[in-house]
């Protein structure tokens, strides 16, 4: 009898922590640097996309994702899988932390 409790006690912690656990979500946007992406372009710079995000992240700036249509600047917080999409769109993997406004990457691809 013991060991059917156990059993049971022991499923359904592992139901709650996978429930708790942050899940993957998919997020859409341009790899940019921080500066250009609080304009909400490269306009202006004289280069294309991709030469002016690793020139800005060659000066220190870092790579965002940012969401033309939400008007919304996502942090990175994996600064080198992010430098081969510099300047194109892409679909971002990972884990949101709300407060920071940073993803935590589990996976970048181009967007279709």
């Amino acid at each position: 009898m013991k060991s059917i409790a156990l059993a049971l006690v022991g499923t359904f912690l592992m139901a709650g922590l996978s429930l708790a656990a942050p899940k993957d979500q998919t997020y859409t946007g341009e790899i940019m640097d921080g500066a250009c992406a609080t304009m909400g372009s490269h306009a202006g710079m004289g280069k294309p996309a991709k030469d002016c995000t690793l020139a800005c992240a060659q000066r220190g700036a870092k790579l965002v994702l940012f969401n033309a249509a939400a008007k919304t600047v996502y942090q990175l917080d994996d600064q080198k899988k992010p430098e081969q999409f510099a300047g194109a769109k892409v679909v971002v993997t990972g884990t949101l932390d709300n407060s920071t406004k940073t993803i935590h990457v589990t996976g970048i691809k181009s967007a279709s």
